[in-house]
């Protein structure tokens, strides 16, 4: 079994707060996915230093095969000492899991993470550990496909003290709800972004600690494949379409003239939707047997607006109800930020005539700067992203 993880999270700063005393980094090794989940003491800048140093220092130690051991007596060493508590205080969640199945979590001081399996919370055994002083708790597990891992700063389980709860959400109230979360939503991004929701409706939008939760799902690999622009060769727009048709994958055509060679190749009509749901883009059409079919540097324009906004800034119930709407630009950055794992790009070179001078060479066309930069946007992700010139 090879194991693909889907990953994301959602933070929420402490009100009246400019900076997150929560971090989250999420890394990659040849064979494995680590997220790392630091809440920094306090709340602010402090925090925010505390919390980004141990992340840091924790992601670099891992990625150069160091063991927890001398992990926690690094951090025990490294963090500055708070003053006015006399203490260094970070607490962090390790959640590593490797392509064979394998997973290895560690967690100091932060709430439990969630384990969910076929729908329902399961209960994973730890053993306890003393490192410098300090009581980790270790499990070692194998994963299964649809596993959900929801780990946690305490912000979390604390939402809602003295306003819409006196006592707070609780562990096993959370875990309940992002049980009935897990079985009604498909992507990690969609599922951090309900449970922060939850979070901060709790908060009473005013939250009292920063508050953050990451997000692992096992799934299945996810291949999408893309297609645009005609290959500069006509002879080579056979070989082009063939290698966008290998394999499983879903399939996008993105452009008119890359429609038409698709249709061409394949013997089959097209059907443009008369459908037009939003005035600033040309409607989507249909070819037999291609997932997607939409107009070209518009749409993916449109596209790579909402990947960039779901990279670079936070992501809210309004995002993804523009991520919803039925326009191809909407449609595609939905298939790449939620049922992608790793994207194929088949671009053509030849430029459109309408879109600039045709004199200029390929690689300052409007389609190449946008393929950069959807590969850019795809990789910080966290997805693959390949791309083939015809």
């Amino acid at each position: 079994m090879s194991v693909t993880v889907d990953v994301s999270y959602k933070s929420l700063n402490k009100n009246q707060e400019e900076l997150c005393g929560d971090k989250v980094e999420i890394l990659k090794t040849k064979d494995s996915n680590i997220i790392i989940l630091a809440d920094g003491m306090g709340s602010g800048v402090k925090a925010n230093i505390l919390a980004t140093l141990t992340s840091k220092i924790l992601g670099t130690m891992f990625l150069n095969g160091a063991g927890i051991e001398e992990c926690v007596q690094t951090i025990v060493k490294t963090l500055p000492v708070c003053q006015v508590r006399q203490v260094a205080y970070s607490t962090f969640s390790i959640l590593q899991i490797f392509e064979s199945g394998d997973a290895y979590l560690v967690e100091f001081d932060n709430p439990e993470c969630v384990f969910i399996r076929d729908g329902a919370l399961l209960t994973v055994p730890y053993k306890e550990r003393m490192i410098e002083g300090k009581c980790i708790r270790e499990y070692r597990f194998k994963v299964a496909l649809n596993d959900c891992f929801i780990l946690m700063s305490d912000g979390v389980i604390h939402a809602g003290v003295g306003k819409a709860l006196n006592f707070g959400w609780t562990w096993q109230n959370m875990a309940e709800y992002s049980v009935k979360a897990t079985n009604s939503t498909l992507s990690a991004s969609r599922l951090a972004s309900i449970l922060s929701k939850a979070c901060d409706d709790l908060y009473m939008q005013s939250p009292g600690d920063d508050t953050t939760v990451a997000v692992a799902r096992v799934i299945d690999s996810k291949p999408v494949h893309l297609f645009t622009g005609p290959p500069l060769n006509p002879v080579d727009d056979m070989a082009a379409v063939q290698a966008f048709l290998e394999g499983n994958a879903k399939r996008i055509v993105s452009g008119g003239t890359s429609a038409n060679i698709v249709a061409r190749v394949l013997d089959r009509p097209i059907h443009t939707s008369l459908n037009y749901t939003d005035p600033n883009l040309p409607p989507i059409a249909y070819i037999e047997g291609i997932d997607l079919v939409t107009e070209g540097v518009l749409t993916l324009t449109r596209a790579l607006k909402l990947m960039r906004q779901y990279v670079e800034e936070e992501v809210n119930e309004d995002f993804f109800l523009e991520l919803d709407k039925d326009n191809g630009g909407s449609k595609i950055a939905k298939m790449i930020i939620e049922d992608c794992t790793d994207l194929h790009l088949f671009v053509g070179r030849t430029m459109n005539e309408a879109h600039q001078n045709p004199s200029l060479p390929f690689d300052l066309s409007i389609r190449m700067n946008l393929v950069s930069q959807i590969i850019d946007t795809v990789r910080k992700m966290g997805k693959e992203a390949f791309v083939k010139y015809y």
